[in-house]
């Protein structure tokens, strides 16, 4: 794939009519996945994140850090931004947002998490990178990186001495950053939390600002329906949708 200078990563949305079973419309997906991402994990800061935060950590600097960190900083007026990364060349496209967004940024070891009010991982590593002694209380923590049975991106204890919140329960704890957690006994499945019941004031969500409040993000196919949904609806108006007789 790479020779064919496209990314290694491919996938489409179909849309079909509810009500016919007919094809409306196939759009690509990987932008699509990359903004319903972003935006889930700004949800959960939005609802679940101090007021007052003010120090945001990135751990983690592939493609999909940048719409992580676009749509964290609508979310809190951040003074200054904190990443992190295996291979520290690839910080410069964080470094070149900060930049856009005028805000200080700072390349850190793991340990200067404890300065972040806010850090959310976006990787895909299978050991721990974020460790419990690196998390300060009051700080919002968001794992976003790629799910599937093994992956690990945090201390597992973080689950014990944390609240958790996530999109999808079930996914949480079999693919999410939960798994480990679960397996450990250092949390219940009933203990996690599903997100709509914070937006939907079902649950309070955070109760103090020295709780540590987590967001386990696995991703739901439906996310991608409805941004697809709106995308499709917002490009017939523009004009931009290519159609097709068959």
């Amino acid at each position: 794939m790479a020779n064919a200078g496209i990314s290694n990563h491919q996938s489409s949305v179909f849309l079909f009519d509810p009500d016919t079973g007919r094809l409306q419309a196939i759009i690509g997906g990987n932008y699509l996945t990359a903004m319903r991402t972003a935006a889930a994990a700004a949800v959960s800061i939005s609802h679940l994140g101090r007021p007052d935060a003010s120090v945001l950590g990135m751990m983690g600097a592939g493609h999909q850090s940048v719409f992580q960190l676009r749509a964290a900083l609508q979310q809190r007026q951040f003074s200054k931004i904190l990443g992190w990364n295996r291979s520290a060349d690839a910080l410069s496209r964080l470094t070149k947002l900060a930049d856009e967004y005028a805000i200080p940024f700072e390349a850190v070891t793991p340990d200067a998490m404890t300065q972040a009010d806010v850090i959310i991982t976006i990787t895909s590593s299978h050991q721990p990178l974020l460790m419990a002694d690196q998390v300060s209380p009051g700080t919002h923590l968001v794992f976003m990186g790629t799910d599937t049975k093994g992956k690990q991106e945090i201390d597992p204890a973080l689950f014990s001495i944390g609240t958790c919140f996530t999109d999808e329960v079930a996914q949480s704890v079999t693919i999410g950053e939960a798994q480990h957690a679960i397996a450990a006994s250092l949390v219940s499945e009933g203990a996690i939390v599903p997100i709509g019941s914070v937006i939907n004031k079902d649950h309070a969500g955070r109760t103090s600002d020295d709780e540590i409040t987590i967001f386990d993000g696995t991703g739901v196919g439906l996310q991608d329906l409805a941004l697809a949904s709106v995308a499709i609806r917002r490009a017939i108006e523009a004009g931009s949708a290519t159609t097709v007789s068959f």
